[in-house]
């Protein structure tokens, strides 16, 4: 069976509460979805089998296919179990899956340096699609029995153990193994097997670490992560992830086992069963593709109820981090997003008069009421500034992460290293950025895309020239999966269904006094149309510029400033429109900075909502 002959395909995705499921098809020589369903998640009690909630979603698929077609013989599954192959209406060509079901992929991650060995294994873990629970490592300050403590209380679904380069000093890396058997730990699911330990350091302590953990743990050796000081090779300790997150962890799932066996598609050209992906790592995959595909770099978020991760694809080599911030959420994390910024950040983005009490009531409330939505205006103001927070947050979590591999050339011994910070500079350029991309609840079911808009840039501060774009249904985890039988698939459905592309911010960086020409702008639209003015300092501008179109721009920072091509250089460039439109954000780069007092913050904020068309008149008159 060749990747052409997928003319029908279903992809789920199983949450820890919904089952998300889409239908596409190859539709006047592209694919497209075309339905979509969700049932409940059926991983816990009473039903303890995760395909019920899936062949529910399947079937509203089923039904509004018929609807859509008005077939009644249109059929995806037969009982409890979804028909491969198709033959005509009835069955599909291919079926994938993701899940974050029972609290997706939870990992401890070991290494000698935190900042070394350590910083790599947690971008190991977090790249597969994994939460990382813990970094237990050589020099964290922490006593030997606190570590033992920790890594039997915490119960993992694996541990992944770092540490030394090859052919390097194997002493700290025996004694991480020594306290792993130690700890003696048992895996979150399942009683009855060990709990996998995965054994991606020094090669020249592989013996030592098998004589320690043999017969204690499910040990499995793959190769280092970081061979030598100055290079990572983290590719296959993550497919070692990944294979023991099928083998392993979702065996012991209720109901997954069935559901691993009904994943069928097209490799090489013959109909194989497709893994199932832990969610967050479906996300990556398919951003990856794009950067790759289109030679972009690109940056995403998901801002869940409980977490908010944040994805990254810069540089020439397309390097790929992934972040979790594990406790800022929308819901359940929500009190957490207030103890990190605080109260002044938060209501820094508060167009309206708003006592401290009655913030922390509404916190409260969703903390009682964690899947409530705002219901007046009001609330849905508050939680919008609040999700701004939780994204500023996430993505300087993630710029400190996402890092490269600084002083690797210096000669230096373990004590020395112990000492250090490793770590290089962000390889986050907010100034190269291409396509910034939002997903979630609170971004993708805003009331309007123009709170979306502005939620992206005042928490990301794009710089330059920047395109953004939000997920329209939160699609994306379903195209990373899809994308491992048919990148064309993903990338059609990704640029058709999925991007909903809000638009291109232009944003000057630099220092610029109050008053002075930030940005002299001349955009030609399509239709005639020609936009021309001097932007001072702290204003934004919102043209009008449809999806698809494309406006020719010509650009000239004020003085010191620099939009892409250089301080005080002009440009000439075309912009990409959306459903909001192109947006000249002249408020400040590096730094951004607001008015401390309300009487002054206030104003400024009601008059820049007002120009986007944020909220109604009765927030921004």
């Amino acid at each position: 069976m060749a990747t052409s002959d997928l003319q029908r395909i279903i992809a789920t995705d199983c949450g820890s509460t919904t089952t998300k499921a889409i239908l596409i098809e190859f539709v006047d020589g592209e694919y497209r979805q075309t339905v979509r369903g969700e049932a409940p998640t059926t991983v816990e009690e009473p039903l303890n089998d995760v395909t019920r909630g899936v062949v529910n979603s399947v079937q509203e698929l089923e039904e509004l296919a018929r609807l859509k077609y008005n077939n009644p013989n249109i059929k995806f599954t037969d009982g409890d179990e979804i028909i491969i192959p198709r033959n005509g209406d009835v069955g599909v060509d291919a079926y994938v899956s993701t899940s974050s079901a029972g609290g997706g992929l939870q990992m401890m991650v070991t290494g000698v340096v935190a900042k070394m060995t350590g910083e790599s294994a947690e971008r190991a873990a977090l790249g597969a699609g994994a939460i990382v629970m813990d970094l237990i490592a050589s020099n964290d300050q922490r006593p030997n029995y606190e570590k033992i403590e920790r890594i039997r209380a915490l119960r993992p679904d694996i541990i992944l153990m770092a540490g030394g380069v090859d052919g390097g000093t194997t002493k700290h890396v025996v004694e991480l193994g020594e306290l792993v058997a130690a700890a003696d730990p048992r895996p979150r699911l399942g009683k009855a097997y060990n709990l996998p330990v995965i054994y991606a350091g020094n090669n020249k302590a592989v013996d030592a670490i098998k004589e320690t953990l043999e017969g204690k743990v499910d040990l499995i050796m793959t190769e280092n992560i970081r061979p030598t000081l100055e290079k990572e090779n983290l590719g296959p300790a993550r497919d070692k992830i990944h294979d023991l997150f099928m083998e392993h962890v979702m065996q012991q799932a209720p109901g997954y086992s069935k559901l691993m066996s009904w994943t069928r598609g097209p490799v090489d050209g013959k109909l194989q069963n497709i893994p199932i992906m832990p969610t967050p790592a479906a996300v990556g995959n398919i951003m990856q593709t794009i950067a790759r595909q289109r030679d972009i770099e690109v940056l995403g978020v998901d801002i869940g109820g409980a977490t908010t991760d944040v994805f990254s694809v810069f540089s020439e080599e397309k390097i790929f981090n992934r972040t979790v911030s594990a406790n800022l959420g929308m819901s359940y994390s929500i009190s957490n997003v207030l103890a990190s910024a605080g109260l002044e950040n938060i209501l820094r983005w508060v167009p309206i008069d708003i006592d401290e009490a009655s913030l922390r009531n509404m916190i409260k409330n969703k903390m009682i009421r964690p899947t409530t939505i705002p219901h007046k205006l009001e609330e849905l103001v508050l939680e919008q500034a609040i999700a701004k927070e939780a994204l500023r947050l996430a993505f300087i979590q993630h710029k400190e992460f996402a890092v490269g591999l600084k002083g690797a050339q210096q000669k230096r011994d373990i004590s020395e290293a112990f000492d250090q910070e490793i770590s290089g500079g962000t390889l986050v350029n907010m100034m190269s950025l291409d396509l910034l991309v939002g997903s979630g609840g609170v971004a993708s079911h805003a009331p309007r895309r123009n709170q979306t808009a502005m939620m992206l840039i005042d928490a990301f501060l794009p710089e330059g020239i920047t395109r953004i774009g939000v997920d329209s249904i939160f699609m994306m985890p379903h195209l990373g999966v899809l994308s491992e039988i048919s990148q064309e698939a993903a990338t059609n459905v990704f640029e058709k269904d999925c991007m909903i592309y809000l638009g291109t911010v232009v944003a000057p960086v630099g220092k610029c006094k109050p008053g002075k020409v930030a940005l002299s702008a001349e955009i030609s639209l399509p239709d005639g149309k020609t936009f021309k003015e001097d932007i001072v300092f702290g204003e934004v501008r919102l043209l009008k510029c449809g999806v698809g179109v494309k406006a020719r721009a010509i650009l000239k920072p004020g003085k010191g400033l620099d939009i892409g091509a250089g301080r005080n250089q002009p440009m000439e460039t075309e912009l990409d429109g959306g459903v909001v439109g192109i947006i000249l954000d002249t408020r400040g780069r590096a730094p951004f900075v607001m008015p401390h007092e309300s009487s002054e913050r206030i104003p400024l904020l009601k008059k820049w909502m007002k120009e986007l068309d944020v909220y109604p008149e009765e927030i921004c008159k």
